[in-house]
C-alpha cells in the first residue's frame, strides 16, 4: 500500500514543487519585463482589469485539465459556451426567468453537450477529437436557432456577478478562484481524482483492477461542459450581452493555458495549481503586448511560440521520467 511518505509521492510532490517555482518565476519575470517596458502596465486599474476578465478562461481551463488528464480533449467548449449564454439569454429576455433559473438552465444544457461528447467518444471508442469537432458545430449552430443570430442584450440584471466589489476584485475572480481550489482538491485528494490520473496513465491497469472507466470518463466531459456554462454566465455578466458568435477560438486559448500550465497532452499528468498560473501567463502575455503596441498577428506569433515552447518541454520532461 502507498503511503504518502513513499518515494513516488515525494517525487511527485517534488516535481510539482519545481513545476510551480518555475512557472511562477516565468510569470514574475514577464511582469518585470512589461513594468519597464510600458509605466501603465504595474498598475491597480491594470491589474483589476486583468483578473475580472480571465474567470470564463479560468473556469474552463479546470475542466480541460481533468479532460487532458484523462487523455482526451474537447475542442467544443468555445461553442458551447456560446450556446449556454444564448440560453441563458433566451430565458431571461425571451421568457422573463430570473437570472439564475437562466444560469442554471444554460449550465444544464452545457453539461448536456459535454455529456454527449463523452458518451459517443467513450461508447463507441471514437477519438474525442473528432466527435468533439462536430459537438463544436452542432453547439454553434443552436446558438445562432436560438439568438436568431443576433447578439441579446440582457442589460444591468448580471453586470453584478462581474462588477468589483473589494480589492477591485469581482465575484466572478473569486467563484473562479473558489473552483480552482475545488477542482485541486478533487483531483488530489479523492479516489475519483486518482481513478482520473490513473486512465490517463494506463487505462489497461485500471480497468484489470476491475474498475469501470467510462462513467468516469463521461463524468469528465460532461463537467467540462458544465464549467463551460459556468464560463458563460461570467461572459454573460461581462458583456451584458450574449453573442452567438463569442467563444470562437477559445478553445484554443484554454489549451494553450493548461498546456502551458503543464498539463500532458498525453494524459497521466497534470495540475490544476498550475493551470491557474498558466491562464495567468497567457493573460499577462497578452495584455503586457498590448500594452507595448504590438500588433495582433504579432502577438498570436508569440503567443503561439510560448504554445510550442512548453509542448516541447513537455515532451523532453516525459523523456526524462523514462529515463
Amino acid at each position: 500500500m502507498t503511503t504518502h511518505s513513499s518515494p513516488s509521492y515525494l517525487q511527485r510532490s517534488l516535481a510539482d514543487l519545481k513545476n510551480y517555482a518555475g512557472l511562477i518565476g516565468a510569470l514574475l519575470a514577464m511582469c518585470v519585463l512589461f513594468s519597464f517596458a510600458s509605466e501603465n502596465f504595474f498598475t491597480l486599474a491594470t491589474l483589476s482589469t486583468l483578473s475580472n476578465n480571465i474567470p470564463t478562461l479560468v473556469v474552463m481551463a479546470v475542466g480541460m485539465t481533468f479532460v487532458l488528464i484523462i487523455g482526451g480533449i474537447d475542442l467544443s467548449v468555445g461553442s458551447v459556451m456560446a450556446l449556454a449564454a444564448s440560453v441563458l439569454s433566451l430565458a431571461v429576455v425571451h421568457w422573463g426567468w430570473p437570472v439564475w433559473s437562466a444560469a442554471l438552465l444554460g449550465m444544464f444544457v452545457a453539461a448536456l453537450c459535454g455529456a454527449t461528447t463523452g458518451l459517443i467518444s467513450v461508447g463507441w471508442r471514437i477519438p474525442s477529437f473528432i466527435v468533439s469537432l462536430g459537438v463544436l458545430e452542432m453547439a454553434r449552430g443552436m446558438a445562432y436557432q436560438v439568438t436568431n443570430s443576433r447578439t441579446e442584450y440582457i442589460g444591468s440584471a448580471v453586470d453584478g456577478i462581474s462588477s468589483p466589489i473589494a480589492f477591485g476584485l469581482s465575484p466572478a475572480f473569486i467563484a473562479a478562484i473558489a473552483i480552482v481550489v475545488i477542482g485541486h482538491l478533487v483531483l488530489t485528494r479523492t479516489v475519483l481524482g486518482r481513478h482520473w490520473i490513473g486512465i490517463g496513465t494506463n487505462e489497461e491497469a485500471v480497468r484489470l483492477s476491475g474498475i469501470n472507466t467510462k462513467p468516469s470518463k463521461v463524468l469528465v466531459f460532461a463537467l467540462m461542459g458544465f464549467l463551460a456554462g459556468v464560463g458563460a454566465l461570467f461572459q454573460v455578466s461581462r458583456l451584458e450581452a450574449a453573442d452567438p458568435n463569442g467563444g470562437v477560438g477559445m478553445e484554443l486559448q484554454v489549451i494553450a493555458a493548461v498546456v502551458i500550465g503543464g498539463t500532458s497532452l498525453m494524459g497521466g499528468r497534470g495540475s490544476v495549481i498550475s493551470t491557474f498560473i498558466g491562464v495567468l501567463i497567457i493573460s499577462v502575455l497578452e495584455a503586457g503586448l498590448a500594452q507595448v503596441g504590438v500588433s495582433e498577428p504579432v502577438k498570436r506569433i508569440v503567443t503561439g511560440l510560448v504554445i510550442v515552447a512548453a509542448v516541447v518541454l513537455d515532451t523532453y520532461r516525459r523523456r526524462g521520467e523514462r529515463s
